[in-house]
């Protein structure tokens, strides 16, 4: 099951900037995981200064 990004995201990037696979892009003022691209690491949840991320 792929990470998702709540709405509590700061928009930093350190979720980005952690993902192996690149599955993670900016979308509308929040950035957003691709489930199809995610290979559920948990990388990103890990660099989250909000703790925003979890598996979905």
């Amino acid at each position: 099951m792929a990470y998702v990004i709540g709405d509590a995201c700061v928009a930093c990037g350190a979720c980005e900037a952690n993902c192996p696979v690149g599955a993670i892009s900016m979308g509308d003022g929040k950035f957003e995981i691709d489930p199809d691209k995610c290979i559920d690491c948990g990388s990103c949840a890990g660099g989250c200064p909000v703790g925003t991320i979890q598996q979905g």
